[in-house]
């Protein structure tokens, strides 16, 4: 007597199809569109040395903020 009995495994499925059996086949209605690559929200650092300048500068303004 076996305890264990072996799954059968599915094989793997490409994108399409697991789309189409997710959500069914695409209406007219639908259409994908393109966007335009976001906008950066901060301006980025340059270098390195640039962040740890900042964060001295951050440090040193924070230790001036506690002795007030």
């Amino acid at each position: 007597m076996r305890w264990f009995r072996r799954k059968r495994v599915a094989p793997p499925i490409d994108e399409v199809t697991a789309y189409t059996r997710s959500y069914g086949e695409r209406g007219a209605e639908v259409k994908p569109v393109k966007l335009p690559p976001r906008r950066p929200r901060f301006p980025i650092l340059t270098s390195g040395e640039e962040l740890r300048r900042r964060f001295e500068e951050r440090l040193a303004n924070r230790e001036e903020e506690e002795e007030k």
